[in-house]
């Protein structure tokens, strides 16, 4: 069993695109996109760390695991590490 973790930084307040998480294309939001592309390369559980409830309702709805964060961070990286915190990781590679 594989020791890694994917973590998916996700927020709604784009400037260039706004609400691109929940843009569809083929009928299947982005984020989800991402998250079966995740999942489907098998390297270990598959999180999407956001601020939006909006981002993780569509997570939810859709089977898929989700960490809310803060609204304040700066960057993905930032919100990813608060997420790998929340999920108490020690000794796994994400």
């Amino acid at each position: 069993m594989s020791n890694s973790i994917i973590i998916i930084p996700s927020r709604l307040a784009a400037t260039r695109l706004p609400q691109k998480p929940l843009i569809k294309i083929n009928n299947k939001t982005l984020i989800m996109h991402v998250y079966e592309k995740a999942t489907q390369s098998q390297i270990g559980e598959v999180y999407v760390a956001t601020c939006d409830e909006e981002i993780a309702s569509e997570v939810r709805k859709n089977g898929g695991k989700f960490i809310m964060t803060d609204i304040n961070h700066s960057n993905g990286t930032d919100r990813v590490f608060e997420a790998s915190q929340k999920l108490d990781l020690k000794d796994l590679d994400f």
